[in-house]
């Protein structure tokens, strides 16, 4: 190849401008090839291209410092060489350098200076980057304006790069605007010409922006696949895709996992800052101020608006400094402040974000604003705010016009319509249920439950202050369980999803292996994390099916109950409360302290704990009997005294709040030796109740586990009562056949060691010899098994989140079909076990329903720590 000095003045131009071009999609060999043309230390256009060139692939490369060095050299060259063109081209480019760096006032002014000497094609494009920096000022109207003039220009020179790129941006923009259908147009036409064009750089963005303006529409399964797949590119590409990465989190936000986007925006902020991206870093920390104040930490919600507010105001960036004042009055709120000074900056702050054309973000600050205004006394400013709040909500994203509803429950408050707020509150409800029913994912759906919360709160509250039962009744199970109400949905992507699972079999049991061998398992820890966070993030691609879940039908639930009694927990304000249906008839009852029942529960599971690992001599043992003993009577006194005479001896259908769902009911006197079966909901109860009758079509499948010395002895002592049983253990009992035998089973008994992840519950699992059954592996079955054993401990544990919605391998079975489950939540000896496990099959064979054969084996062999959860 002949050295650059050899090269023809039209050939040292031609290769330049083949580098602008390739500039965006690989910066390295741009790079790279303007070095080598300025090599030849020829003072012509071709030089002064390569220049601006450094300084476009230094901006792709996160080196701003180094763009606006190289570009100011570019102007600077090309000014005295005589190429006024070429210095123009440069101040374009160097003008959205300056925007990056929050310098838009300079970017601004080097616009104007190129605009002077450019014409024709080049003129577009500094159209183009003009309406860029417009838009992220949020001069909204100035930036459209820029674009339609730019386009039809572009398009008649065939300019598809740049006609591509003003797509991207005014398709962002149109989405910002809540003009979905308009931003979805233009970004898919931008990911067809990127597609085409091989500019893949420009195709990732699309894509991103794409699933920014879906999850605008509130389709978040699909946003957060079309940010997934903008990652996967960029990393392919080399580059470390932060955009991306940042839209994603805001998606999670959208899906109510505020600690999970946290952790995101965190890093992303850092790289933003480390890479002199000052405009995105100000954005992605409003963004990090969101997800702080959604995982519930208020102060540092403040904290972070505040650093986004000034870090706005010194980029000239009026309006999106109003959305950071807007988090930051939230937070405000958050953390308890009710002051007319609140009130005053929640009203212009609405005001302000309606005149900038972000009419969502002026409702929710009015909601709050009339929410103060409330808390001062100032009933008529409260009435207005609240009304003007309310008028959204007919239009919208979900949460939204739940926002709306909730206005409009307060406003009919204040004009004394019980009844009026009553619905309004439902309605805002049943538009979070829709958008929840779109969700495929286990998580995304339980997390999402945090949106309606307040809502659902107002409306238990306002029930209760009427003292209505049935009402009371239909509110605690309105927001209750709700991700356990249809079955999760596989992945587009499902065959991708097992290879991933399969993987993680294989690393978590290297991990052993090389552990107990005495190796380091760094490298191989690192690996399960990324294919579990792979496993979790593909899974959330799946869309639900939408629609609506039917309200509960009291007179189905009575008719099911028969000569049962239905006892169903609510806390409200700490306070816990009882509804119970006996015969058709709903009682209410107030009952003590939620966190008291805290505190025994915490001692109970504590005493079982030393019970049955045995820790300690005979005196500890005796002191924790004896703590056992005062625990479980406390909290039978606080939630049973009050029932007593109403619940007689009936069998009881249990359905727990908060830490309650980790309470073995059989150690309270009111329950020993009683049948309790034990529900997520009464709908949960009776949808399983409805599937009991349902046979199984696959037998009776019996597993045994690896390291539970008791676990292959007891599933083939429990072979001889069950005779053409399907037996799996030692090395037959991989994760493959146990998840074919159990797969529309009958009856299933798995006796494998259980371990519950609180960190990510859906990767709690039951150890199998090839690695763990994961609750993702369960949901992959067509039909769980009908009945249900688990002999591990704490096998039936789960992690509550708000609306009481239960994350865990025990909770997942239900909305799988299994009818019914038993399990334990305490640890319990494995001799103990084996015997208890012996006598409950013993029962059931016999014909004895799974919860008065699991009280009455528990009464015989004196063992607590196992529930009957489902139709019992």
């Amino acid at each position: 190849m002949p050295h650059a000095a050899e090269w023809t003045t039209n050939e040292r131009l031609a290769r330049a401008e083949s580098a602008i071009e390739r500039v965006v999609d690989d910066p390295g060999w741009a790079r790279e090839a303007a070095y080598r043309l300025l090599t030849a230390h020829v003072s012509d256009e071709a030089a002064t291209v390569a220049r601006r060139v450094l300084g476009l692939a230094a901006k792709e490369l996160g080196d701003l410092a180094g763009a606006v060095r190289h570009l100011r050299a570019a102007v600077r060259f090309a000014e005295r060489a005589g190429f006024a063109r070429r210095a123009g081209e440069a101040r374009m480019s160097l003008a959205v350098v300056l925007a990056d760096l929050g310098r838009t006032e300079a970017a601004l002014a080097e616009a104007d200076r190129a605009a002077a000497v450019l014409t024709g094609q080049d003129a577009a494009r500094l159209t183009a980057q003009r309406g860029l920096i417009l838009q992220r000022l949020g001069r909204a109207e100035e930036a459209l304006s820029c674009y339609r003039r730019a386009l039809p220009a572009l398009r008649r020179y065939r300019d598809t790069l740049w006609e591509t790129r003003v797509l991207l941006h005014r398709g962002t923009l149109y989405a910002y605007q809540g003009a979905h259908q308009a931003a979805e147009a233009d970004l898919t036409k931008c990911i067809e010409l990127a597609r085409q064009a091989g500019l893949d750089l420009l195709y990732s963005f699309a894509l991103n922006n794409l699933g920014f303006a879906k999850l605008r529409r509130g389709d978040i399964p699909t946003a957060l696949a079309l940010c997934d797949e903008s990652i996967r590119v960029q990393a392919k590409l080399g580059m470390p895709a932060v955009p991306p990465r940042c839209d994603r989190a805001d998606a999670l936000i959208a899906a109510g996992l505020g600690q999970e986007a946290r952790e995101t925006l965190t890093e992303v902020v850092a790289e933003f800052e480390r890479d002199g991206f000052a405009i995105y870093a100000a954005e992605a920390r409003l963004t990090l101020a969101q997800a702080a104040l959604l995982d519930e930490d208020p102060a540092a919600a403040r904290e972070a608006a505040q650093r986004a507010y000034a870090e706005f105001t010194r980029q000239r960036r009026h309006a999106w400094a109003r959305l950071a004042r807007k988090t930051e009055i939230a937070a405000r709120w958050a953390l308890g402040e009710r002051s007319r000074a609140l009130l005053r900056d929640a009203v212009r702050v609405a005001d302000q974000l309606a005149a900038a054309g972000w009419p969502d973000d002026a409702l929710q600050t009015r909601l709050l604003a009339g929410r103060v205004a409330l808390e001062l006394g100032l009933k008529p400013r409260a009435r207005t705010l609240l009304a003007a709040a309310a008028a959204g909500r007919r239009r919208g994203p979900a949460q939204l016009r739940a926002a709306a509803w909730h206005a409009e429950a307060l406003r009919r408050l204040l004009d004394a319509d019980r009844a009026g707020a009553s619905r309004a509150l439902r309605a805002g409800l049943r538009v979070l249920e829709e958008n929840a029913a779109i969700l495929g994912a286990t998580d995304l759906r339980a997390h999402s439950a945090v949106f309606g919360e307040e809502l659902a709160t107002l409306g238990l509250r306002l029930a209760l202050e009427e003292g209505r039962a049935r009402e009371v009744l239909r509110w605690s199970e309105r927001w209750r369980a709700g991700a356990l109400r249809q079955r999760p949905v596989r992945p587009p992507e499902d065959s991708r999803l097992a290879e991933d699972l399969a993987a993680l079999r294989q690393v978590v049991s290297r991990i052993a292996e090389e552990g107990l061998a005495g190796h380091d398992t760094t490298r191989l820890r690192a690996e399960r994390l990324r294919l579990e966070r792979a496993i979790c993030n593909r899974s959330r691609h799946a869309r639900g099916p939408g629609g609506r879940a039917a309200e509960l039908d009291l007179g189905a639930l009575a008719e099911a109950l028969g000569d049962r009694a239905l006892v169903e927990l609510l806390r409200l304000d700490e306070r816990l409360h009882a509804v119970t249906m006996v015969d058709g008839r709903v009682r209410l009852f107030t009952l003590g302290e939620y966190a008291e029942t805290l505190r025994e529960t915490e001692s109970l599971r504590f005493s079982l704990n030393r019970l049955a690992r045995r820790h300690g001599g005979e005196p500890l043992l005796a002191a924790a009997r004896l703590a056992l003993r005062y625990a479980a009577g406390r909290l039978d006194e606080i939630l049973f005294a009050p029932l007593r005479s109403t619940l007689g001896d009936r069998e009881l259908v249990v359905v727990p709040t908060g830490a309650l769902h980790a309470l073995p009911w059989t150690v309270l006197p009111t329950c020993a030796g009683r049948p309790v079966a034990v529900a997520p909901s009464a709908r949960t109860w009776l949808a399983t109740v409805r599937g009991a009758s349902r046979p199984g079509t696959a037998g009776v499948a019996l597993v045994a586990g690896p390291g539970l010395e008791h676990a292959e002895p007891e599933v083939r002592d429990l072979a001889h009562r069950y005779r053409e049983a399907r037996l799996l253990a030692g090395q037959d009992a991989t994760v493959q056949a146990v998840s074919t035998a159990i797969d529309g089973a009958d009856l299933a008994h798995i006796a494998a060691h259980g371990h519950f992840r609180a960190d990510n519950p859906l990767f709690s699992c039951l150890d199998l010899v090839d690695g763990p059954l994961t609750v993702y592996d369960m949901e992959r079955l067509e039909q769980a098994p009908r009945r249900l054993v688990l002999s591990a401990c704490d096998s039936a544990l789960s992690a509550v989140r708000p609306g009481d919605e239960l994350m865990g391998l025990a909770s997942a079975v239900f909305a799988l079909g299994t009818s019914t489950l038993v399990a334990s939540v305490t640890p319990v000896p494995d001799d103990e076990t084996r015997r208890l496990m012996t006598d409950l099959h013993d029962r059931l064979v016999g014909g004895t329903p799974p919860a008065r054969a699991l009280a009455e084996a528990q009464q015989a062999v004196g063992v607590d720590g196992f529930v009957c959860f489902g139709a019992g």
